[in-house]
């Protein structure tokens, strides 16, 4: 492994991220991974800006949107060396009593990224070679993308797809997104290649716009202009209009903000299935019961098992969910300046630092 392996940390919130050379040979079973892309998620600014713990103490480098070529393995690994491929953002151990009987997405001996382990704001990462993403470089190139930008599988598109999946979404149904950025603006995407037919609500124009023209949405609403009975007046106009049922409608609360999951929360109907994929650390008020009245069910979403990856990458690989129109690249070196753009919303697209 090059001497010239190095990665930028964060020391203390809030604090500039510094660059650290260190020592990156992989142990058995692990793979050295020199990095093409790291996506920067609004969980990086949580524990940059807001007090979020990582749960390895600091200095940690950030990061677990991630590809790359993995370049040095470790004894058990070795038939990665030179592949192409998606680090997912959670990596399950495989072998305790969850994982085993399909709960990886709760393995308590789980890695991820950029909070249990070092991230993948760096020119290399050490992972466990447990659960990598291959990624078929002559289909990537056919679909005119590029390793980098494919790094944001490993969270904004792959959360999402295992919500809509667990969500139960197939044709005919009204799915409704919540917050339409990075995650949910995939969220869209995904939920109409299930065939859902997809309303987006957020407070941004240009997101709204942006996800009618690029994203397949067929309606959206701006939660600044209209009250909660009046987004829940239109969606229902909506589906009526569209032959719909009025019934069981798939929420996705995508914005990780208190208002996103009140307004989320009381678009609740019969049957109904609210999936919580975003996160904030505020609290809301809600009258839990409206579940019970509803026969409706709420679930949350951690990240998405490793197995599930390979179904996900296809939807992009097969022009299913468009990358390109909702990704922009930026150099590693600027990573200061571009976590300030994100948290500032000067940047709206999903920024991925290259090194």
């Amino acid at each position: 492994m090059p001497p010239a392996a190095h990665r930028w940390l964060m020391t203390a919130p809030g604090q500039p991220l510094e660059r650290a050379e260190f020592d990156a040979t992989p142990a058995a079973g692990e793979v050295a991974i020199q990095v093409a892309g790291c996506g920067v998620c609004h969980t990086d600014l949580g524990y940059y800006y807001d007090g979020v713990r990582t749960n390895q103490p600091l200095p940690l480098a950030l990061g677990h949107e991630i590809s790359g070529r993995v370049v040095a393995a470790g004894a058990g690994a070795e038939s990665w060396i030179g592949r192409a491929v998606i680090v997912p953002a959670v990596l399950p151990c495989g072998e305790c009593d969850l994982c085993r009987r399909g709960l990886a997405t709760i393995c308590r001996a789980q890695k991820m990224p950029g909070n249990d382990i070092q991230g993948g704001f760096g020119s290399h990462i050490v992972v466990p070679a447990r659960g990598l993403c291959p990624v078929d470089e002559a289909r990537l190139a056919a679909a005119g993308l590029t390793l980098p930008q494919v790094s944001i599988v490993a969270d904004a598109l792959t959360t999402p797809y295992q919500a809509v999946r667990r969500a139960g979404v197939e044709p005919g149904d009204v799915a409704i997104v919540i917050g339409v950025g990075g995650v949910g603006g995939y969220c869209v995407q995904i939920a109409r290649a299930f065939g859902a037919e997809v309303v987006a609500i957020d407070v941004d124009p240009r997101k709204l716009a942006a996800i009618a023209s690029d994203g397949g949405a067929a309606l959206t609403l701006n939660a600044r202009e209209l009250d909660a009975r009046a987004l829940k007046k239109a969606v229902a106009d909506f589906a009526r209009q569209r032959g719909l049922r009025a019934t069981e409608w798939k929420l996705f609360e995508c914005s990780g903000t208190a208002a996103g999951q009140t307004t989320a929360f009381g678009l609740l109907v019969h049957g109904a299935t609210l999936a919580v994929v975003g996160f904030t650390m505020d609290k809301v008020e809600i009258r839990l019961s409206n579940l019970m009245a509803f026969d409706a069910r709420a679930i949350g979403n951690w990240g998405c098992p490793p197995e599930l990856y390979p179904g996900a990458l296809d939807l992009v690989l097969d022009g299913k969910v468009r990358l390109a129109p909702f990704v922009e690249t930026h150099p590693l070196a600027d990573i200061n300046r571009v976590f300030d753009a994100v948290h500032r919303r000067e940047i709206t697209r999903r920024a991925v630092m290259v090194p």
